[in-house]
């Protein structure tokens, strides 16, 4: 069964919420508030890649890059996620998949680097390193990851849009 990975579309965006609600439904770290987080971003118009791996017409995986703010004033850093994929698909590379093609992603359009929230095993495949003069603040540090694309790791403070304080 061929991974098809692409552009979300209008239509996609129902069952992106389902998909997203249903892979962090047994996550032990997560707040279950994922799917309301990507449908404030929409809104907010910060979803500056939103990608969805399809199998077979079915909606199977989901990724979400949008904008960071960093204390120093650095300009061109993202934030990965959320990164969803259907339970009975995890453990198959559809994550994996979305990840490697968001990364390219921004490297074609000359992003300065990526940073995510995240299980330093999983993330450290793609670069992922806890940078200690990067951080997020009220977070375990070696959850919190960055990969710069040629450019120097800043110092200072992310921001996430506001979006991430969605509740519902």
């Amino acid at each position: 069964m061929p991974l098809k990975i692409r552009r979300e579309q209008p239509a996609d965006i129902a069952p992106i919420a389902a998909l997203t609600a249903a892979a962090f439904l047994d996550a032990p770290h997560s707040g279950h508030t994922e799917h309301f987080i990507v449908d404030a971003l929409r809104r907010a118009g910060q979803l500056s890649l939103s990608l969805v791996a399809e199998r077979e017409g079915t909606i199977v995986g989901h990724i979400v890059i949008s904008p960071v703010s960093i204390s120093n004033g650095s300009t061109g850093w993202y934030g990965l996620g959320p990164l969803s994929v259907a339970p009975e698909c995890q453990g198959q590379g559809v994550g994996s998949r979305l990840v490697e093609q968001a990364l390219a992603a921004l490297r074609r359009r000359g992003a300065a680097g990526c940073v995510v929230l995240g299980e330093p095993e999983y993330y450290g495949r793609f670069g992922f390193r806890a940078e200690p003069a990067l951080v997020l603040p009220g977070v375990p540090p070696e959850y919190f990851q960055t990969i710069a694309f040629g450019a120097a790791v800043p110092t200072g403070t992310v921001a996430y849009q506001k979006a991430f304080d969605a509740q519902g």
